[in-house]
């Protein structure tokens, strides 16, 4: 017994050190913000090892980047050496036959499988739309988004070469996917065309969506927006992703008005910008697919996309990567990408044509 106060002193003295070590804790405030302590977070242990090595690489070209500062040329020409070589690393990977066309007016880049596309899909043809903030991803870009879709879905995908920013602002982007799209459905029904696009291409699918609604036009039957939708760019990921990501968007909530040449003198209230600002709206819209990564910007913006459209009575997908930074499935070789090509093309399989 003697030794038991001994014992309860010691104890005492371990339980002081450990609570001298532990590190600052979150606080918060009452509108519910909370201030950070500085700490590591490790990379997803859900995320393959071939994601690590490319998320390494994705650090270092984010703080290459000219951004607009440097001028649009010279963001284009940095942005086009890197799709360029995502182009040659995905031919090799997913073969197909590449060609240039001008669909009534309108530039296109057109991506067939080699081997000849599927029997199901000869009246079915997808319309992709790329990314790019509006200002570049015209050509190698929009090859990066339709090669690997075409040559796993077997099917015929249409890149449009729509007018960017700064040179053109809204609407001039959605007036050609339009204009494309009135051409297509003089040769495949509505419901056989699918539309998708990734980052800005993402929000001008939904964009072209609530024109064609506009102008009482018979809508696609399917559409797809990755790492971009219909809500605003806010949310929990707009402050946390850049931190995790390394991306060059600022933390926060981004008004595209504001911040993207291409919608200078828009409304960012209008439901031609922003689909989200009208749920009469969105309740015509055609089943969606959703994709993003738990380390993207516009990761929540994805998320409450979905969850207005699920609101409105539309049937979406959603699928989110751990791990996984903005447009992560432009790089061919990462298994989750290859993931997500699947869930791409097994999604307007079950859609189109029904």
């Amino acid at each position: 017994m003697r030794a038991l106060p001994f014992l309860l002193a010691g104890l005492a003295g371990l339980s002081s050190m450990s609570h001298a070590a532990e590190p600052p804790r979150p606080t918060s405030s009452a509108d519910g913000s909370m201030a950070l302590p500085p700490f590591t977070v490790p990379y997803s242990t859900f995320a393959s090892p071939e994601s690590l090595q490319r998320f390494r690489q994705v650090l270092v070209e984010s703080r290459q980047s000219p951004g607009l500062d440097g001028g649009i040329e010279a963001a284009r020409s940095f942005y086009a050496r890197i799709n360029t070589d995502r182009v040659e690393r995905m031919k090799k990977l997913y073969p197909v036959e590449l060609s240039t066309q001008t669909i009534a007016g309108v530039g296109a880049d057109v991506a067939e499988p080699a081997g000849g596309i599927a029997p199901e899909n000869r009246n079915r043809v997808l319309i992709n739309l790329h990314g790019g903030a509006f200002l570049w991803g015209a050509r190698s870009g929009a090859l990066v988004e339709a090669i690997p879709v075409a040559a796993v879905g077997r099917i015929k995908v249409i890149g449009v070469d729509y007018r960017q920013g700064p040179e053109h602002v809204f609407p001039a982007a959605s007036d050609d996917v339009a204009t494309v799209y009135r051409e297509l459905l003089k040769t495949y029904p509505a419901a056989n065309i699918g539309i998708y696009g990734c980052s800005a291409g993402g929000l001008l699918t939904g964009e072209v969506v609530a024109r064609l609604i506009e102008d009482d036009v018979e809508l696609p039957g399917a559409i797809g927006t990755f790492c971009g939708s219909i809500a605003p760019l806010g949310g929990d990921s707009s402050y946390v992703s850049p931190a995790l990501s390394g991306d060059p968007v600022g933390s926060g909530p981004i008004s595209i008005t504001e911040h993207l040449p291409y919608f200078k003198g828009a409304d960012a209230g209008d439901p031609l910008v922003l689909p989200a600002n009208s749920p009469d709206m969105l309740k015509q819209f055609p089943p969606t697919l959703l994709i993003s990564g738990t380390r993207d910007f516009a990761m929540s913006s994805v998320l409450q996309s979905q969850r207005l459209l699920t609101n409105a009575g539309v049937e979406t997908d959603l699928h989110v990567w751990d791990g996984m930074w903005h447009s992560f499935f432009s790089d061919p070789e990462l298994p989750e990408s290859k993931e997500a090509y699947a869930v791409i093309a097994a999604f307007f399989d079950r859609h189109l044509g029904k």
